[in-house]
């Protein structure tokens, strides 16, 4: 049996159901024992159809026998009846409609059976139906309170509004217009079903449905818009079951407040508005009128794009209401032919916050008790639009900084050509009626009224009004009316700029001795993120995915993984500091070689890291390697710093990157201390938060609180912060100072005037393909991030040589912490310890480079120690790297390598111990399996001292 005469034949069985035995609709049949009773209830189908036909005064049997012989719906062009055999239909209607038994049948009741049954099953739940309250838009706060955005499903830009607030004469024009016969009919309208069919086969063209407004309101609520025979038999089935749940006014109502109207607008109160700036109980009949004929095409009917079809489609609804009596036939005649006037369509929302608005969504969905499908709620998000804009903005001017700087420019042409636009103008200037009036110049005219492609760029759009030449370069005009000088930075650019073109441009005021101008800016190929976030509460104050959301969806701080590169490391000294160690210890910055986890012993799989610089600084304290961000020094402390071995080291640092929410699951493996295992940013943003928090880490959320009808359903303070380490506050505290002397003395200091103020560390990754930094201050913590959109392997793009986090991703840093401290928070020096840790540490003036306790002075600075259970300062300067060795090797010597003791060879080659020669200089040497050289006392070495602590000495106790 041909598959469309199936899904048609399933689709009569369910409507001969609904039309002559509504109280006993069965939604599954077996294919083997129910056939008789199938094939009874298509022929009673029929028969019922029979009648109604009769009811129209149409003979059926001379109707379909004219239509089988009509050969334009022999060769399917009535889209109504595309893909039917017609060759069968003469046979299958004698069966069903004539009771005659032909042989063989053309009606495979199994198939039609199956196909009912598949399309029947797990139909939706009609009676949630009965007091559904339907959703509408939510309206979205900022931080300040002001009014940001609103906030939808899908399908449900609605304002609901009760039956009695829609005028009686709208309500006529929606049943004149789409269901005549609504209080009629239980639900299926057959009469309507016929004069649809009877259309549909003598004019193909537009197939005509003859759905009820029950049914509508069924498609839109339940079932859906699916153009199938499955949704109608499921359409068919439920709209029975509604006409027996709900009353007709309450389905008026579902259906007033959920059918679409075009412009964004679903519901009647939302389609006067967008129309006419009116609420539905203003409008007049006319007004009425048009809402009611836009139903049957939003779009086709629309009055902004075929005004001559909406003149049409009004016309034909104001025929309908007089032929039902709603409004008397003079009325209709003056009203005919005149479209009401509407306003201007609302210009799409601006795509400011894109990112953030998209995360916003997301959340909202995830709330406890807040179902945005079902009712409309006042959202406060925590987005301060201030510094949102600022955000942006500095982002976007980094990004083309790093490409002028670089010279990877890549012009690609004008964000529009307004040339048209201004000829345009001219010509409707030249008809103007004398003493009009001084105008604007016609290129500033077309630029102000310009819809440029990305609204969320926040550099200056710039008309081209002269090319330049022999006597100068090219001029561009400003929306304010002003004219500057074009710097374009090429040749080839300046060629390819034609007249009327629009382009960005930066502009730069003038000063006593020189003119204003305008700066070229161009889309850059390497993308951002930046990530603004509340450190005690977690609440994002700014978020920014890319360059522009118009370019890219992909919000980079939230849906994608970047290697951290350096930005990671201070997960490894916490992990140091958490085991006893000081700011001040001494430690290894020399090459090191780590084991195989696995135990393997082939030399391929132990692991050398390298500096960035290639070199080595010998001995450095704890503190001097953060700052300056020593890859060898970094990895050495696995080897004893944190615990005796490495693995065990890994697994320390593996569990707090897991409980810091850094990793789901951390790849142990020992590179991830340098940062090779990718992290999200708003994850890396929330550990940095909970270090100037001493430990307390908050949730990332876009969401403060929730109200419905004036009553609060949701706050944000169920997001407490999470404990970190343990609760060991003074490591935390500890690594903040070390962060904050990345800033004052490392790999941050280009803004080391911020220094009393921020903290934080930089990052690139292996070959610069990302470059981080993320710097926090009292109250917020900032990341920013730089690379390019590109996949693994070999083929990826890097930023360039020496493009390190502290050249690009720190001067993007510092104008989002100025605007921080103008819009949300006042610039304060970093807070002390506090009570908790004050009772735990003490501080002393030390050398910053050997970690040595010194007089307070000039070159001096103040270092945090942790105090003993017994209250004593617990010095470990010397425990990693002995004094002794200090005094042989010396300390840290910038710029030179300290691979080995001086005048000795270089051995080392994955054994554990290699002996070198001995010397009366140096007694006894030997290299560790994990690189770097130590002493070995065991033998010809004096035993060294212990050092004693007077307690009331005051450069070794003095209190801050």
């Amino acid at each position: 049996m041909e598959s469309v005469l199936v899904k048609i034949l399933a689709v009569v069985l369910a409507l001969s159901q609904v039309s002559t035995r509504p109280d006993e609709v069965r939604t599954h049949f077996d294919a083997t024992t129910d056939r008789a009773a199938v094939l009874e209830l298509l022929r009673g189908g029929c028969a019922h159809m029979r009648k109604v036909f009769e009811i129209e005064s149409l003979a059926l049997d001379d109707l379909v026998e004219t239509a089988l012989a009509d050969p334009t719906i022999a060769t399917s062009k009535a889209k109504a009846f595309h893909g039917i055999n017609f060759a069968d239909l003469p046979a299958v209607y004698r069966e069903l409609c004539k009771n005659e038994t032909p042989d063989p049948s053309p009606v495979d009741i199994g198939q039609v059976i199956e196909f009912y049954n598949k399309a029947a099953t797990d139909l939706p739940d009609h009676a949630r139906l009965k007091g559904l309250r339907l959703g509408g838009p939510s309206k979205v706060l900022d931080g300040k309170g002001g009014s940001f955005t609103e906030l939808y499903s899908p399908g449900s830009r609605r304002i609901p509004v009760p039956l009695a607030d829609i005028p009686e004469v709208v309500q006529r024009a929606f049943i004149a217009a789409e269901d005549q016969r609504f209080y009629e009919h239980k639900g299926i309208d057959e009469r309507g079903l016929v004069r649809a069919f009877v259309v549909n086969m003598m004019q193909p063209g537009r197939p005509q449905g003859g759905s009820t407004i029950t049914q509508q309101m069924v498609k839109n609520l339940l079932v859906g818009d699916d153009v199938t025979y499955e949704r109608k038999v499921r359409e068919i089935i439920v709209t029975a079951r509604i006409e027996r749940t709900l009353s007709k006014p309450e389905i008026l109502a579902l259906y007033l407040n959920s059918i679409y109207f075009g412009r964004n607008s679903w519901g009647v109160e939302m389609a006067a508005r967008s129309y006419f700036g009116k609420s539905i109980k203003d409008v007049s009949v006319a007004e009425g009128a048009l809402l009611a004929g836009l139903v049957k095409g939003p779009n086709y009917f629309s009055p902004d794009r075929a005004p001559e079809r909406a003149r049409e489609r009004l016309g034909y609804v104001l025929g309908r209401m007089q032929e039902d009596g709603v409004i008397p036939a003079d009325e209709a005649k003056r009203l005919e032919g005149k479209l009401p006037a509407v306003i201007p369509p609302e210009r799409p929302r601006e795509e400011v916050a894109r990112n953030f608005f998209d995360y916003l969504s997301r959340e909202a969905k995830t709330l406890p008790g807040v179902e945005l499908a079902n009712a409309s709620y006042t959202i406060h998000s925590t987005i301060y639009p201030e510094l949102q804009r600022a955000t942006e903005a500095a982002l976007q001017e980094g990004l083309a900084q790093y490409e002028l700087s670089t010279g990877r420019l890549d012009f690609q042409g004008p964000e529009a050509n307004l040339a048209e636009a201004v000829k345009q103008l001219a010509a409707a200037r030249g008809g103007a009626a004398p003493g009009a009036g001084p105008r604007k110049p016609d290129w500033q005219e077309a630029l102000a009224a310009a819809r440029l492609p990305l609204s969320d760029v926040h550099w200056t759009p710039a008309i081209l009004i002269d090319k330049g030449g022999r006597n100068g370069g090219p001029r561009v005009g400003l929306a304010d009316g002003r004219v500057l000088a074009l710097r374009a930075y090429r040749a080839d650019i300046q060629r390819r700029l034609q007249l009327y073109d629009v382009v960005y441009v930066r502009v730069v005021e003038g000063g006593a001795k020189t003119a204003a101008h305008a700066d070229l800016r161009v889309r850059p190929v390497v993308q951002g993120a930046a990530l603004v976030l509340d450190n005690k509460t977690g609440r994002i104050l700014a978020m920014v995915g890319g360059f522009s959301s118009g370019l890219s969806q992909l919000n980079r701080t939230v849906q994608s993984r970047r290697q951290p590169g350096s930005a990671i490391k201070p997960i490894t000294y916490l992990a140091a500091l958490r085991s006893g160690l000081q700011p001040n210890t001494l430690i290894r910055d020399e090459p090191v070689t780590l084991p195989p986890i696995n135990g393997s012993m082939r030399d391929r799989d132990y692991w050398s890291p390298k500096n960035y610089d290639g070199g080595s600084w010998g001995v450095v304290t704890l503190r001097r390697a953060l700052e300056n961000s020593r890859n060898l020094a970094t990895v050495g402390l696995l080897d004893g710093g944190i615990e005796s071995s490495p693995e065990r080291s890994l697994d320390r640092v593996c569990e707090l990157a897991q409980e810091a929410q850094l990793y789901a699951e951390c790849q142990h493996y020992y590179p991830i201390v340098l940062g090779a295992q990718p992290v999200r940013m708003i994850d890396l943003a929330a550990f940095y938060a909970a270090i100037a928090n001493e430990g307390a880490r908050p949730t990332p959320h876009a969401i403060a609180s929730v109200e419905q009808d004036g009553r609060t359903v949701y706050r944000d303070d169920v997001k407490a912060p999470v404990w970190l380490g343990s609760a060991d506050r003074v490591a935390f505290y500890q690594l903040k100072t070390m962060l904050q002397g990345v800033v004052l003395r490392g790999t941050a200091n280009s803004i080391r005037q911020l220094g009393p103020y921020v903290a934080g560390k930089t990052g690139t990754s292996e070959n610069e393909n990302d470059a981080w930094f993320v710097g926090f201050t009292n109250d917020v913590t900032v990341a920013v991030w730089l690379g390019y959109d590109n996949g693994g392997g070999n083929g990826r793009r890097t930023l360039g040589a020496n493009k390190t986090g502290g050249h690009v991703a720190v001067p993007i840093f510092k104008p989002i912490i100025e605007a921080t401290w103008a819009t949300y928070a006042r610039q304060a020096p970093l807070a002390p310890p506090s009570p908790e840790v004050k009772r735990q540490i003490v501080t002393a003036a030390v050398d910053p480079r050997s970690g040595t306790r010194v007089a307070d002075g000039p070159g001096a600075i103040t270092e945090t120690f942790r105090l003993g259970s017994d209250g004593r300062l617990d010095d470990t300067q010397y425990r990693i790297v002995s004094e002794y060795e200090v005094g042989t090797t010396g300390y840290e010597r910038e710029g030179e390598a300290m691979d080995e003791p001086p005048g000795f060879p270089y051995y080392g080659n994955g054994q554990r111990y290699q002996a070198v020669p001995q010397s009366p200089a140096y007694p006894s040497y030997r290299r560790g399996l994990f690189g770097g050289w130590f002493f070995d006392d065991s033998e010809r070495a004096p035993p060294m001292r212990e050092r004693r602590y007077d307690p009331d000495y005051y450069w070794s106790h003095r209190l801050n």
